[in-house]
């Protein structure tokens, strides 16, 4: 095998043994890179030089104890909505464009502490606001099952990146289902954490009470490895949880089974009329799996799924209007080259900076706020989520976790839905609802709907990743599909 195929754990224990250097696995990566890029555009932006250059200053001091250096010398990218300092964070917006951060995102700097070596900065949709990364400013992500298809989205960079062992894990964030959705379709693993277990300090906002950053890898042991590192609480953030990091891998082989742990089945999930026939089939063969493995199978209700999708994008929508105010063409970024006016310069920038499915949202989300509509349309919304979030709790009470499909259907022609922003949003059904409830959510690869990759994703009680890492490396285990990689 090539370096760049191994899982991030196997090429960390071989950088600790010294059996390979830094150099030679920074080297592999980005030779991967060349290879793959011109055809998947996973990368917004690539520090190859720098990158080099800090695995041979790594390499000649190299430590005696790697205790504190968890990921040393593993390379690793970051989406582009993280703020990296010195290298341009564009958010793939136009609005951005040229914007370079004095300062790390939390993440990054945690990242940076641990050893990693950061290759670059991941294409997204636009301020994360899209499920294809068709949304992007400068170029469609395509899915390296098949560069035709679409790789989710909004983290599509991120997913597409590990898919293709461009990197052994990425860095993404999830709003609605923005990890998970993206780790599905391109056959990875990616993780929601509990909203407050990792910072959000140096994340540029789309929506503030949903966003939340995660991990992307191709096994679910890399998973539990990258939050070990990212989690825990920043005082620079005032929704960071003070709740202890537990220790991820010790509760991921506490048991070499399943046996004790009980599983509830959503029927408005698996029940849905749009899921299709071979996602159906790989989610049942993994629950069937998981029986197999000793857990128990219960049916729960989450009777206000139906609202979700209405619930989520006026929330969403009103603070992404809120957020995205302060692109206004005065402090920093794009501002148009010759406004008549102020309220000129502020209207010509705003619509040159933004792009339309960006623009769509920030119009929604000032129409609820507005006097007249509040009351009916976003303290509603408000009301709903608190139902929704109630549900899950409700129904954790009858399980430690919840087995679900992420996607609806496997993965899309690229400009297949470019004409139907509804479509779109109704292909997030299974995963808004999570975020709406601040919970947590595991997506690991079950099996394949024809030639492309079916996730399942496991959610689990406010700061039980654990568990859910346990529930998730087990089945991937059993089902073959630990470590899956695109076939390119």
């Amino acid at each position: 095998m090539e370096l760049f195929e191994l899982s991030l754990c196997e090429v960390r224990d071989l950088l600790r043994k010294g059996e390979v250097s830094a150099e030679a696995v920074t080297r592999s990566c980005l030779n991967r890179i060349n290879a793959t890029e011109p055809s998947v555009k996973a990368l917004l932006g690539r520090r190859d030089e720098a990158a080099l250059k800090q695995a041979r200053a790594m390499d000649a001091a190299r430590p005696a104890d790697f205790s504190d250096k968890p990921l040393w010398g593993v390379p690793v990218t970051v989406k582009d909505v993280l703020t990296v300092k010195g290298m341009p964070t564009t958010a793939a917006s136009k609005i951005l464009e040229g914007f370079v951060p004095p300062y790390d995102a939390h993440v990054v700097e945690k990242l940076e502490q641990a050893g990693a070596i950061i290759l670059g900065k991941n294409n997204m949709d636009e301020f994360a606001m899209g499920s294809t990364t068709e949304h992007s400013a400068y170029a469609a992500t395509t899915n390296p099952w098949d560069v035709e298809r679409v790789p989710g989205g909004s983290s599509g960079g991120s997913a597409a990146s590990v898919a293709a062992c461009q990197c052994f894990a990425s860095l993404g964030s999830d709003t609605g289902g923005s990890i998970r959705q993206p780790a599905s379709l391109c056959g990875c693993v990616g993780i929601k954490p509990t909203y407050g277990r990792v910072s959000r300090y140096g994340l540029l906002a789309y929506a503030s009470s949903f966003d939340q950053v995660g991990p992307m890898t191709r096994t679910v042991e890399d998973a539990a490895a990258m939050l070990q590192v990212i989690a825990g609480h920043d005082r620079r953030d005032s929704t960071c949880s003070p709740v202890a990091v537990p220790d991820y891998n010790a509760a991921m082989t506490a048991q070499a089974d399943l046996k004790g742990l009980k599983l509830g089945l959503p029927r408005e999930f698996f029940g849905h009329e749009g899921l299709d026939a071979g996602v159906a089939a790989a989610c049942q063969k993994a629950v069937d799996a998981a029986r197999e493995l000793g857990a128990e199978i219960v049916e729960v209700s989450l009777p206000h799924t139906e609202y979700s999708i209405a619930s989520y994008y006026i929330l969403a929508a009103a603070e992404a209007s809120s957020n995205l105010a302060r692109y206004d063409g005065v402090r920093y970024g794009h501002r148009t080259a010759a406004p008549k006016n102020l309220e000129d310069m502020y209207t010509s920038s705003r619509t040159e900076g933004f792009g339309p499915e960006v623009q769509r949202r920030i119009l929604l989300g000032s129409y609820v706020l507005s006097a007249g509509y509040y009351d009916a349309y976003y303290r509603k919304a408000a009301q709903v989520r608190r139902l929704i979030r109630q549900d899950y709790l409700d129904a954790l009470r009858q399980c430690d976790m919840l087995v679900a499909p992420v996607s609806p259907v496997p993965a899309w022609k690229i400009g297949e839905m470019g004409g139907d922003p509804l479509q779109m949003y109704f292909m997030d059904i299974f995963t808004l609802s999570l975020n709406l409830a601040g919970l947590p959510g595991l997506s690991v690869p079950v099996g394949m709907s024809g030639s492309l990759p079916v996730g399942i994703q496991l959610m689990g009680r406010a700061f039980d990743e654990g568990r859910l890492f346990l529930a998730g490396d087990k089945l991937t285990r059993v089902l073959g599909t630990h470590n899956q990689r695109a076939p390119m």
